[in-house]
This record gives C-alpha cells, sequence and structure tokens, in this order.
C-alpha cells in the first residue's frame, strides 16, 4: 500500500517493519514525531525517557538484552546524548541500535547550527543520510543490518527538510525480529582501559571495513547523465541539486555519510570537467574528496550558514538568475509569541518589574526574552540557567538580584544536577521553575513531571517540592504566576534570603486539555485611559484601535486568564 508520509512518519514505519522492539527518546524539534508515531505501534515499546543521555543508555541497554532497538533526538540532544554514545561506539551492539539525529539547519527552532557528521566521525559511527521519505523508511532496515554485520550502532541523520516534508512510501508487512541470546561477554561490554585499548584497534578496523562496504553499497548511488559536470550530494541537497539541475548534471548520491567512499568517489570524479559538492553546513564530503587530491568546488560557492535551495543551486553552477515571478511586497514581521493566557507571561512582567538578571533556558518560555517583556538576559543549553546562576553569582559576591528560570521538563532533564549543585556549593539564588504541566516547547509531549507516559498510560509523577527538598533546598515556594502580586512579595523575599531558594510557578499551559479558559474579557473605551499599561505583558489578544488609540481585545483569541485587569487602575478591563 502506497501512503503518503512525513520522513519522521516513515522512519517510524521503518522501525515497525524492521523489528524494532524498544524506543527511548527525548522530545526535540525536528525529530519528536518519529516517537510519537512510533508509539501508535503495539508492537513496539516506546517512552519519552528523561533526556537523551538516559534515552541512548536504555536503548543500548535493550540492544545488550537482545532487541532491535532505536532512541531520536535533534542535533543539539546528540551532545547531551555523547557519553554513551562514543563507549557504545567501542562496546558495539548485541541486536541492532539505530540513533537518529536529525539537524536543522537555518535554526528554525535550535539555539545552534551544528552539523552532527561530525560526531559520526569523531565517534567513528557510521550515518546514514536519507533524501526522501521512502529512503527514510528503506535506510532504517539497512541501518539495523549493518549494525548488526559490523558490531556497531548506525546513526540515521535527518534535517528538518526531511524530517518534515511528505513523499510516497511503499508500506510492508512487519518482520518479526527474535530476540538475540544474551552475550554475557565482560572484554566486549566492560569498558575498564584493559578493555578498551584493544577495542579501539578493532574500531578502526572496523571503520574501513565499512568503508570497503560503503563502495558499492545500494544507498551510495551514480546517476550518470552523460554530463561533464559532476555533482556529489546526500540527502535535501540532492533533491535541490536535482531540481536545479536536472539532466544537466551526472550526480552521485551518498546515503552513507560516515565512512565515505573512496574508489567510487575518485572514479565519479574521473574525466568531469567540473565536479560541484553541495552540502548544507560544514564541508564535510568537500573536505573528503580534496583529502584525496580531487578537485571539486564546494564552499567557495555554497554558504556554511543556513540552508541551500535549489534556485541558489541554479544561481551558482549554471550561472542562471531565477524568474522570482510576481513580485510579493514586503510582509509585516511575525515573531513567536506566548500564547494568550499563557502562565509564564504573569511571572515574566514580575521579572522585568523588578530588574534582575534572568538567566534563561530552552523552552517555549524563552519567548520571555521578547519585547515587551525583554525578561530574561541569557539563554544557552538545557540546564544551563541553574548551573549559570551558581556561576554567576559566585563570580558577582552573591549579588541578590539575579534568578534562574527553568521549565518542568527541562528541570527533569537537565536542571536538577545543577540544583544539587547550587544547594552543596551554598550559592544564595533563587531557581523559578516554571511548571506549566507539559513540554510546551515541542508540542505538549509528556514528560516525568506530568504522571503519564508517552503510551498515556498513568504513572509516577515526580514530586517537584519533595525533590528539590530532597537536594537540599529548605526554602520551596509554590505560587501561581496569574497572581503578580503575590508573586512579586515571593520573589522579594527569596532573593534576601541567605541560602538557595526554589519557587515553583504553577500553573498549566493554556493549550493543554485540564486548563481552565473562561469567557473573553473586554474593554471598556470610556473608561480606557490609553496609558497602555496592559501592553506590557505583550498578550498577543490585545491591540491598539488605530482610530482612538484605546485598547481592544481580539475575542477570538482571549482566554479570559485576567491577567490584564489586575494591571489596569482604571476598571476598563471586566469579563463579558
Amino acid at each position: 500500500m502506497k501512503k503518503l508520509l512525513l520522513g519522521n512518519e516513515a522512519v517510524a514505519r521503518g522501525l515497525y517493519e524492521y523489528g524494532c522492539r524498544v524506543v527511548s527518546s527525548y522530545p526535540g524539534t525536528p525529530s519528536t514525531e518519529i516517537t510519537e508515531f512510533a508509539a501508535t505501534y503495539p508492537e513496539i515499546y516506546a517512552e519519552w525517557a528523561p533526556n537523551e543521555k538516559v534515552a541512548v543508555e536504555t536503548a543500548l541497554g535493550a540492544s545488550f538484552g537482545g532487541a532491535r532497538a532505536f532512541s531520536a533526538m535533534k542535533h543539539v540532544g546528540l551532545n547531551v546524548a555523547a557519553d554513551p554514545v562514543f563507549t557504545a561506539s567501542y562496546t558495539g551492539v548485541n541486536a541492532g541500535l539505530v540513533i537518529a539525529v536529525a539537524d536543522d539547519p537555518g535554526m528554525h527552532s535550535s539555539q545552534n547550527e551544528q552539523d552532527s557528521r561530525n560526531h559520526a566521525i569523531s565517534s567513528k559511527i557510521p550515518m546514514l543520510e536519507p533524501s526522501d521519505s521512502t529512503e527514510c523508511r528503506d535506510f532504517v532496515g539497512i541501518a539495523y543490518d549493518i549494525s548488526e554485520k559490523f558490531d556497531t550502532p548506525v546513526f540515521l541523520r535527518l534535517s528538518t527538510r526531511i524530517a518534515h516534508s511528505q513523499s510516497l512510501v511503499e508500506t510492508g508487512e512487519r518482520r518479526e525480529i527474535p530476540l538475540r541470546p544474551v552475550d554475557k561477554n565482560p572484554r566486549k561490554y566492560v569498558m575498564t582501559p584493559a578493555n578498551a585499548i584493544p577495542k579501539h584497534i578493532t574500531v578502526e578496523k572496523r571503520t574501513e571495513a565499512v568503508r570497503e562496504w560503503a563502495e558499492s553499497c545500494a544507498v551510495n548511488t551514480v546517476e550518470e547523465n552523460g554530463s561533464d559536470i559532476g555533482v556529489i550530494a546526500s540527502g535535501t541537497c540532492y533533491q535541490y541539486a536535482k531540481e536545479a539541475l536536472g539532466k544537466n548534471a551526472s550526480y552521485l548520491k551518498l546515503g552513507m555519510v560516515n565512512p565515505l567512499p573512496v574508489k567510487l568517489i575518485e572514479n565519479f570524479c574521473k574525466n568531469r570537467k567540473k565536479v560541484y559538492v553541495v552540502e548544507e553546513l560544514d564541508p564535510v564530503i568537500e573536505t573528503h574528496c580534496k583529502s584525496l587530491g580531487l578537485d571539486v568546488t564546494g564552499k567557495e560557492l555554497f554558504p556554511l550558514c543556513g540552508e541551500i535551495t535549489a534556485t541558489m543551486v541554479k544561481e551558482k553552477i549554471l550561472g542562471q538568475t531565477v524568474d522570482k515571478g510576481v513580485s510579493i511586497p514586503d510582509l509585516p514581521v511575525r515573531p513567536p509569541v506566548m500564547c494568550s493566557g499563557c502562565p509564564h507571561r504573569g511571572m515574566f512582567y514580575v521579572l522585568k518589574k523588578l530588574g534582575v538578571f534572568v538567566n534563561g533556558d530552552i523552552g517555549c518560555y524563552t519567548l520571555g526574552a521578547a519585547a515587551p517583556l525583554n525578561a530574561i538576559d541569557t539563554t544557552v543549553c538545557m540546564g544551563f540557567s541553574v548551573s549559570g546562576l551558581h556561576g554567576f553569582l559566585k563570580a558577582n559576591g552573591e549579588t541578590k538580584k539575579s534568578v534562574a528560570v527553568i521549565g518542568d521538563s527541562t528541570f527533569v532533564h537537565s536542571g536538577i544536577t545543577g540544583l544539587i549543585n547550587m544547594a552543596y556549593n551554598r550559592s544564595c539564588g533563587t531557581v523559578i521553575v516554571l511548571d506549566n504541566s507539559i513540554t510546551g516547547m515541542t508540542g505538549h509531549q509528556q514528560n516525568p513531571a506530568t504522571g503519564i507516559t508517552l503510551k498515556g498510560d498513568m504513572t509516577t509523577a515526580v514530586d517537584l517540592e519533595a525533590l528539590c527538598k530532597a537536594v537540599g533546598i529548605n526554602r520551596v515556594r509554590v505560587v501561581d504566576p496569574q497572581e503578580i502580586d503575590t508573586v512579586e512579595n515571593v520573589i522579594r523575599e527569596e532573593l534576601e534570603a541567605d541560602e538557595p531558594s526554589v519557587i515553583i510557578a504553577r500553573r498549566p499551559c493554556v493549550m493543554i486539555k485540564k486548563a481552565v479558559i473562561n469567557p473573553p474579557y473586554r474593554i471598556d473605551p470610556e473608561k480606557c485611559k490609553k496609558c497602555k499599561m496592559c501592553m506590557k505583558i505583550g498578550c498577543p489578544s490585545l491591540s491598539i484601535d488605530p482610530e482612538n488609540g484605546t485598547v481592544m481585545v481580539d475575542s477570538t483569541l482571549c482566554v479570559g486568564c485576567g491577567l490584564c485587569k489586575k494591571l489596569c487602575k482604571f476598571g476598563a478591563i471586566s469579563e463579558n
């Protein structure tokens, strides 16, 4: 049966069809949907782990236990998972282990723009890169075959465009792969120096064996069109090149991007007038070609930063200016904004009012850095806010004017150890956990603090108050972030404390089922003094009437949270 599938959905279909039994991941755009789709198959055990390190360790343990296993993450998640990943290259596997990593060229939803092929090279782990949804499904099976044939984890690299684009896939039936016998073999799996030293030699030999396999494997293909122009590409860049150049070039499509073949590339480049390497981000393929003494053109034409397009390929290689067609006027900028009724808005309003230095973190609450709130001063990576606050305070003489803000999912992911550090090393700072009862930024996934699993089963929920006290925090306060007067008083009190403290700002995300949605509010234009005090919270439901300058409420967006009413000193805002 043919189905139109997202790349991520096709990867999940591949997991189903090629006998995967265990999936453990942490949500991260653009990889999230792989695990969500995998969870729809009863034959696959699928879970959200607290972070990517735990997810890979879980999948690796399942592999040791004899089951084909899988873990998915975005590119920055691979940084978190790097510790077990690099050593898993040494231990190898029992049953097949596939690790999907989705890069984000253009940084559509990420804090940096890194190229995961560098992780594959450094860890000496094979990496496949599909170019459409069919290959997303097929490459899962090939990855498991490589994993079990060469005793190695295998990376499956996607990009935002491949993960979130659709193409037709011919679906098949599931192949039940029997559990492999558990291999009780300490010399293989216990990575003490005595065992690891010879394993490094094994890994290097394995890399050369996989490289030899890559010379003639089915995932690396040549499309010969009789042209003296050659293009070497992989993934979405192959699609761009084909769209732009058509029969004007011959193509070497690399489905395996680590290790890269040698003879195949050399033979492809022979007798070509010009060979172009089209790849996003780092010049990985280009550097390999030049190390072989081949004259290829790559980053002289194509950028190191951002995405490549078919239009760019046509202009750079053929020198053809593409007709843009009908001219579209510049449209108003629509920056991302916190939703109407977002529980974080009141907290950020207070923090801005108090003028504290706010160490931020990764989540939808990072939007607190945007105007008009302008309430976040730093954002680096998941968990940084807590550890960064500790360092900030130690550097600045325990100033009382700095806090950390971190979401509940991010706190479980990597904020707990930072809080332990604060308690252990006694920095007098305040950590604000923005508990909205969900993982908001990546699409409302459950997490260990919600009490619900990925499959929808009820489970134990992390007690954030008890956890904070257990690691040594004596001052733990719980507030409703919409009660801004109470929030302000509590923050002032905790900033003056002579020991570390935690404030848990608890109110459900307005987009989840248990959130309370009230009728929209209205503004009496006769009472509105045009002071624009209510506009300081940056609610998308509020705007200025261009005719008379009074504030208006968009009743289609307003959820009746009442925050604007609390800011109006003239009683102009009321329930309908």
